[in-house]
């Protein structure tokens, strides 16, 4: 039987680059490709199947950032599959980002500027804004909706047996200064991804803690400073392409600079186990509330739909 893994935000950058290094060591893998934008996906699938024809590569549409999304991919994909060996839970934002010039003018000439540029630390802020499921979108996008996948796949993941993993992708930029229980979806801060990032670490260790003796393991993974999407959104390429030799000198320094894509899905990566119990049940807590809000509206809608 084919070892099957699910990778969300399989499309692009460190998602893709992810698929093409598992293919390249295992080409009878069943990878399971779960995408936003179902036209990239197709396109993606083609190209990995091209490369490894012998590998089977199918696509679930999913949008994190939306619940109904999730809850309807959860349901498809326990229809096709008995159990997930691994799920790489990668897919993330990082809206609107902004550089900190002041910081980073006085970072230069400070004794932390190996640090600041391996980590971004205090350079970087961003936009937020509220999803139609009425959450902070960075914080449903890069943790939620993967809580709530994780909890729907439960049957096909919790096998004492023979264990799944979940592998998640956090950040050097994860710091726990960003991170309030309570604020935990960071509404009132500007530093959302770096909040959310923490929040997945916590997140890996509280499910360890609740899931281990069922048979499932989390693992955070940190693929390091690597030219994708996201970090083409914080400054443009052609400044990369200018910034790259001194780049280039800070790897002596520092290893954070994987570069490509590649390169970042052979990176890995002290939390405290009781706030990560704490924001795990203020998540169940939140789920909750989600589920019973979502079956009042379903409520209302069936109500409405037999007065017509």
């Amino acid at each position: 039987m084919r070892k099957v893994v699910l990778i969300t935000g399989a499309s692009s950058g460190i998602g893709l680059a992810l698929c093409k290094r598992l293919l390249a060591e295992d080409d009878e893998l069943h990878l399971c490709l779960a995408c936003r934008n179902m036209n990239k996906a197709e396109a993606v699938r083609a190209a990995l199947l091209a490369s490894h024809p012998i590998a089977e590569v199918t696509i679930v549409q999913v949008d994190v950032s939306n619940l109904q999304s999730v809850f309807r991919a959860s349901k498809e994909l326990k229809q096709r599959f008995q159990r997930l060996d691994c799920v790489y839970l990668n897919a993330g934002i990082m809206p609107n980002p902004r550089l900190n010039i002041k910081a980073l003018f006085f970072g230069l000439f400070s004794r932390k500027v190996i640090h600041m540029f391996s980590t971004a630390e205090g350079l970087l802020t961003q936009g937020d804004k509220i999803t139609a499921d009425g959450l902070q979108e960075v914080f449903e996008t890069n943790v939620f909706g993967h809580f709530i996948l994780i909890r729907e796949l439960e049957p096909v993941l919790c096998h004492s047996d023979n264990p799944s993993q979940l592998i998640w992708t956090s950040s050097r930029n994860a710091r726990k200064s960003n991170f309030s229980l309570e604020d935990f979806q960071h509404s009132k801060g500007k530093e959302p991804y770096s909040s959310s990032k923490y929040a997945t670490d916590l997140l890996s260790v509280a499910l360890n803690r609740n899931f281990n003796q069922q048979g499932l393991y989390s693992n955070v993974v940190c693929p390091g400073t690597a030219l994708t999407n996201l970090t083409y959104g914080i400054l443009p390429r052609f400044i990369w392409t200018l910034l790259m030799p001194a780049i280039l000198l800070l790897r002596f320094f520092a290893n954070a600079f994987t570069l490509t894509p590649y390169n970042g899905t052979e990176a890995l990566m002290d939390l405290d186990e009781d706030t990560a119990e704490k924001f795990y049940q203020k998540l169940l807590e939140l789920e909750k509330h989600i589920r019973v809000t979502i079956q009042k509206t379903d409520n209302q809608a069936g109500r409405s739909g037999s007065c017509l």
